[in-house]
């Protein structure tokens, strides 16, 4: 079982809420929450903030049992990709200072190769910034079409559908989405 689906399951049932209830109140399906909560499948980060969202707790809270109101530092070993959960859309993440409550903002480096990345919208509450690291990638804000390459950044409305597009082999870039309060 993975942490996120782990983690969803424990609170979910410790506030009684059935699979349903969380399904209806975050868009998903019953039987999309059922694998994620047993590990099935690695949510995307807009549908793990949704499911957040809906039982009252940051996405941070479900991905690290280890919460802690601290400085958090991340040391450059920590970033192995190979160790990083790869959502069901096919692009991976870590998640930076997941341990760390109270946040008004959650970090991630999110790796994607091109061809891997099924095409899909995404939406959720609060902002996002995108900062590209490596590679060269289309992302989709609304009607709007933005070439991205190293250096180059985002700041948008995440509930405006967004999706990318990697255009070389292998892209690195930084978001930040700041959570709902």
């Amino acid at each position: 079982m993975s942490i996120p689906g782990s983690r969803i399951r424990k609170i979910r049932r410790q506030q009684q809420q059935t699979q349903q209830q969380i399904a209806d109140a975050c868009g998903c399906t019953k039987g999309l929450l059922s694998k994620i909560e047993s590990g099935a499948c690695q949510p995307a980060l807009a549908t793990l903030t949704k499911i957040a969202h809906a039982l009252g707790v940051s996405a941070a809270a479900l991905l690290d049992e280890q919460q802690m109101s601290t400085t958090v530092y991340t040391s450059s070993d920590a970033l192995h990709t190979t160790t990083w959960p790869r959502t069901d859309m096919g692009y991976a993440y870590y998640a930076f200072a997941a341990s760390r409550t109270n946040k008004r903002m959650q970090p991630f480096l999110i790796t994607a190769e091109r061809g891997q990345v099924t095409p899909h919208g995404l939406s959720h509450t609060g902002d996002e910034f995108i900062y590209m690291l490596a590679g060269e990638m289309t992302y989709r804000v609304g009607d709007q079409t933005y070439y991205l390459r190293p250096g180059d950044s985002l700041y948008f409305d995440a509930l405006d559908m967004h999706d990318l597009t990697p255009i070389t082999s292998h892209v690195t870039y930084l978001a930040i989405f700041t959570l709902p309060e």
